[in-house]
This record gives structure tokens, sequence and C-alpha cells, in this order.
């Protein structure tokens, strides 16, 4: 498991990070997708170019969407309703969308995918059913998930 952390950037609004409250649209253009852009299709290459692909599952998830509307600084704020995730690899199949939002991307309206969903299909895709049950601190048993897996993408 690796898990990258977006750097910061002195000198940018919001210090160069995806949380734009400032510039939104700005900062996406200059700063953020061209360098996320390079960095995710430079390591899928290189994962499929060494084979590693298949056996590796790729997410670029964030843990909150986006308003659909623009603040007062041309930025936008936290949303919870409705933001996009990407997977690659890991027996995922390519090109696969799953929901769809309204118009102003601010509320699913068809196909809605849970953040449970999303792990429990992570477990699956690790060998793991959603309801296996982890033991916690205390003794008690707990679901590693209570989502369905995402089994149109696979």
């Amino acid at each position: 498991l690796v898990q990258i952390n977006w750097c910061r950037v002195d000198n940018e609004p919001n210090n160069g990070g995806w949380d734009t409250h400032t510039k939104h649209s700005e900062m996406l253009k200059r700063l953020l997708m061209p360098w996320m852009d390079q960095a995710y299709s430079a390591l899928l290459t290189d994962l499929s170019d060494r084979g590693l692909l298949d056996e590796t599952l790729v997410l670029w998830v964030g843990e909150f969407g986006h308003t659909p509307k623009f603040n007062a600084n041309a930025g936008r704020d936290h949303w919870g309703q409705c933001f996009s995730v990407a997977l690659a690899g890991g027996g995922v199949r390519g090109g696969t969308v799953v929901g769809k939002s309204d118009a102003h991307a601010a509320y699913p309206v068809s196909g809605r995918v849970e953040p449970r969903d999303l792990m429990a299909t992570v477990f699956h895709t690790l060998g793991y059913s959603p309801d296996t049950e982890m033991i916690d601190t205390v003794g008690r048993p707990f679901p590693i998930s209570r989502g369905r897996v995402l089994t149109e993408i696979l």
C-alpha cells in the first residue's frame, strides 16, 4: 500500500494543493492538472511496461468533492454530495463509468456509489470479502466494509 500526498508550493493560492478555496480554475489549469496528468500517466505507463499494472490497483481519490458554485474568491469549497474517483489496473475494467450527476455536478442522479462501496471493491481486488471481520483492540468483531462490491467495473 502506497499513499502519495500532494506537495505544498509556497506563494501559490491554497499552497498549491487541491483544497482550492481560492482561484480554483486557474490552479487546476496552470498547476494541478498538468502535474497530475504527467504523474498519473507516467505511473500507469511504468506499471504497464513492467507487467505490474494488472496486479496493482491505482486509485486517484480525495476525501471530498467541491461545491458546484464558485465562492467569492473564485474558489470552490468542500462538498460531500458528489465527487469523482479514478481507478486503474488491479483487475478494474478500463473505460467504465459508474454513476451520473446532475447538470451541475451537485448531486448524483443515478448509479450512486458511496465511499464504503469503493472500499468494498478495493478489498475485493485484494482478495478479501467485504464481509470479512477484523477484531478491534477490545476483542469486538467489525466488518472491513459495509459496502457493495462494484462488480460493474470488474
